[in-house]
Formats: structure tokens, sequence, C-alpha cells
């Protein structure tokens, strides 16, 4: 008889929980060995069970603690030979893009039939990727986008008032460190808000971390 496959579900959602634990129950071939409500939990049990087979978690992308992002990337560095699905309402194409370039190997909407929740269960198990049309759809719309949208460059001084900016710090102390009048770090304020279409600081610090400015 051939062994089960080990699985781990991670959500925070009681409910979505119970009903996926119920309906993967019926599966002969599954075994779920832990169900968890956070990621932080996940990776405790499979760091100290290093004996135990895991083969795949699912896993929801809004947890506390450590998102399923994070998680996701976390086993994939320390733990490459489990798979993961990620199922979540959250269809934000940035997230997904993060998801599948740290190697996840599926992505499904909470709302998809059972059908297609075993389909992408069974193609992960068996050496395939699945993520369903609809995600794949609002990939292929995000990168035509993206293509579409005129790049923004910026000289490396308004970088450097960029970052500090969205570092938090003041107008005066982005002076002092860069050596130049309150007046002038105004100025490139004013500017940048104008260049990058946004309509303050908070729209400058959200620019600043979604392009990878404060890493």
């Amino acid at each position: 008889m051939k062994t089960p496959f080990s699985i781990i579900i991670a959500d925070d959602h009681a409910m979505f929980l119970d009903g996926l634990t119920s309906i993967l129950a019926e599966e002969k071939s599954i075994n779920i060995i832990l169900t968890a409500k956070t990621g932080t939990q996940v990776l405790k049990y499979i760091r100290i069970n290093t004996d135990q087979k895991v083969d795949l978690v699912i896993t929801d992308i809004n947890m506390p603690e450590m998102d399923g992002v994070e998680l996701n990337a976390v086993i994939k560095e320390e733990f490459p030979h489990i798979k993961t699905l990620v199922v979540s309402m959250l269809e934000d194409a940035k997230k997904i893009k993060t998801l599948t370039e740290a190697n996840a190997n599926g992505y499904i909407s909470k709302n998809a039939e059972k059908t297609e929740l075993l389909k992408a269960i069974t193609s992960i198990l068996g050496g395939q990727n699945y993520f369903s049309p609809h995600i794949k759809q609002i990939l292929m719309e995000a990168m035509f986008s993206a293509k579409s949208e005129p790049e923004i460059s910026l000289s490396k001084r308004e970088t450097e008032v960029l970052k500090l900016i969205a570092q938090e710090f003041t107008t005066q102390e982005i002076a002092d460190q860069l050596f130049l009048s309150k007046h002038t770090i105004e100025s490139y304020r004013k500017n940048l808000i104008s260049k990058l279409g946004v309509r303050n600081l908070a729209g400058l610090t959200r620019y600043a971390v979604e392009k990878g400015m404060l890493k």
C-alpha cells in the first residue's frame, strides 16, 4: 500500500481551516499531520520534527506573526523539498509575483471549487506547479501594465533624499546629513511628490518600499 502524502495546513480562519481539513480527510492518499494558525507554528513543527516527512504545506497569506509569503520563503530556503500551495482570498499581483519568484508551487483562490483544490494538490504532489487560470490572468495583466508604465528616472541626490524621507528623517535631519539647506530639501521633496505622482510623504515612502529602496 502506498504511503499517504503528509500535509500541513496553515490558516488563521477557523471555519476555513475546518472546512479544508474536512475535505482532505476524505482523501485516502492524504494524511494531515498538522493544522496551524500561524506560519511560526508551522516552521517550529518542521524544525523540531526533522524525521517527519512533510510533502506539502497549504497556507493562507494573511496570518499573524508570520504571513504566508514569509513562510513560503523560509520553507523554500530551509526545506526546498517541501512543496507549497497558497490558498487565499488576496489577489494582489505584487504578492503573487513575490511568491512565484520565491518558488511557491501553486496559488488558488479560497473561492475555488473542491475539484480545483484537489487538482492543484494532486498536480503539485505529482511534481507540477499549479496556478489557477484567474491567478495567471492577474499576473499577465500586471506584467503588461508594468511594461506600459514609463520608467521614472531619479538623480542620485533625489534617491538619497527619498530614502531618508522613507526612513522618517525630518527635513532638518536630511539637510544636516546631506550638507544642504532645509529649503533645498523642501524643494527636493516637492519635486519628488510631483515627479512620482504621489500626494504626500506617505506616498513617497510607499514608492520607496515598492521599489526596494530601503534594503
